[in-house]
């Protein structure tokens, strides 16, 4: 998206001699603007495509293998929250999501959000990962970022690579909350909904597409509830016309005109094979654990049949709650006040001696615990409640967690005695549950573990 409001600074020397033999850009309202600004440096444009959106275009087959790359779940809402850089962007410049040390502009919307987003989204119904400029990074350095974003994280945001991870992270987003960077107008070129947290006008070129896209696109009210919001711009999703129209004339295009130019420039011949691009590779796995403290509402809609919501802020919802908390959790204090402890890992790890060696160990360890989870897979744990044997739940494309907050409340406080927990497993075994979460109904099993 270039801008061309200063354009002889950055594409002239200081003689007025064009500064690139070839200045290359997507779309003739592109040229024209450049014509308009420059007419000097308008002999050296090239209409020759965006590679990168070409890119994106190509790995939309893909989509399903992002997202589970990126931890989503079937059900799930990836939210991706784009920052450009500089003091007007959504990160601003840089903050604390409460918890860490570090400066906070005014205008920093993101570290703002952040602690909302915790309270106000069930973690099985909603993921949010950030999209950082790379400069960001840069200026501030990876270890201050992720000091920064180290609460939100612990709560499930995943900070996506700026360099190698962002184009599979918009094509698996189902919407992005950004500002005026490229990020975000890429999503937009892609269908994807947009909502704007940041749009400062008087930064960009009137009379570039950005502009109208910014003035055209729907705004976030940061004092209006957030999912609400969120949940309006999915479900009444419009796409504007403005970014695909834009973001390239030639889409598909850009690998044979670059190398058509390059070879014409050098003047050797084009070699025989086709011009391709090359394709966006998987992102490394991004694990879905959330270390905060979860607090989990649950509701029992029938025998055998139980509904979980969890937040890893405190909930607004009023009900039957009880605290999950993971064994590595930061928030040490809060394990003592625990209902479940929980953790993940390899069932034979020899630092933890055996699922079964565990979960013995934290129930003598926690006596307020009423049952102990080891996540063995994606749709497996093995569990130990107080007064009961060891247990395997599968419930599959459920996450255990939410299934092992399930089984605590079927069970129930205990106050009929150890008998009755006894006889209400004995018929689980038998029978199984129901759980719903996430928007989905899943039946879990539940059997004796080896």
């Amino acid at each position: 998206m270039p801008v061309f409001g200063n354009a002889p600074q950055w594409v002239l020397s200081d003689d007025g001699v064009p500064l690139a033999d070839a200045l290359i850009l997507s779309h003739p309202e592109q040229v024209d603007r450049l014509r308009a600004a420059c007419p000097e440096a308008a002999p050296t444009a090239v209409l020759a495509g965006d590679p990168c959106f070409d890119r994106m275009l190509a790995a939309r087959p893909y989509r399903e293998r992002f997202r589970r790359a990126l931890g989503v779940r079937a059900g799930q809402r990836l939210v991706v929250l784009s920052s450009t850089w500089n003091p007007a962007s959504l990160f601003g410049d840089g903050g604390t999501d409460g918890g860490s040390s570090g400066d906070s502009g005014a205008d920093d919307v993101l570290p703002a959000l952040l602690p909302r987003l915790a309270r106000e989204f069930p973690v099985d119904e909603y993921r949010f990962a950030a999209v950082l400029h790379p400069n960001i990074w840069h200026g501030h350095g990876p270890g201050q970022v992720r000091a920064w974003l180290d609460r939100a994280r612990r709560c499930g945001l995943v900070l996506i690579d700026p360099l190698e991870g962002w184009r599979q992270a918009l094509i698996a987003a189902d919407a992005v909350i950004g500002d005026h960077g490229s990020v975000t107008y890429y999503a937009a070129a892609l269908g994807t909904p947009v909502l704007l947290a940041a749009a400062p006008l008087h930064e960009l070129d009137p009379d570039a597409p950005i502009s109208a896209f910014m003035r055209e696109a729907p705004r976030l009210d940061p004092g209006a509830p957030l999912r609400g919001q969120v949940e309006q711009l999915v479900d009444r999703h419009r796409p504007l016309s403005g970014p695909a129209e834009f973001t390239t004339s030639v889409p598909g295009e850009a690998a044979v005109r670059l190398r058509a130019l390059f070879y014409s420039m050098m003047g050797a011949p084009e070699p025989e094979w086709a011009a391709t691009l090359e394709p966006l590779p998987l992102p490394r796995l991004e694990a879905a654990t959330v270390t905060a403290p979860l607090h989990v509402l649950t509701r029992a809609d029938r025998p055998g049949e139980v509904s979980v919501t969890r937040w890893a802020g405190a909930p607004s919802a009023a009900g039957d709650v009880h605290m999950a908390v993971h064994e590595d959790t930061h928030d040490v204090d809060q394990l003592e006040l625990a209902d479940v402890i929980y953790r993940d890992g390899l069932p034979d790890d020899p630092r933890f001696g055996s699922p079964s060696i565990w979960t013995d160990e934290v129930l003598q360890r926690y006596q307020g615990c009423s049952l102990a989870a080891f996540v063995i897979g994606p749709d497996t744990c093995v569990v130990r409640p107080r007064r009961g044997d060891l247990l395997r739940l599968v419930g599959v494309g459920v996450d255990p967690g939410a299934c092992a907050s399930a089984l605590h409340a079927l069970l129930g406080s205990g106050d009929g005695g150890g008998e009755d927990v006894r006889m209400r497993l004995a018929r689980l075994v038998e029978d199984g549950f129901l759980v719903r979460v996430g928007g989905r109904d899943a039946r879990v099993r539940v059997a004796p573990a080896q």
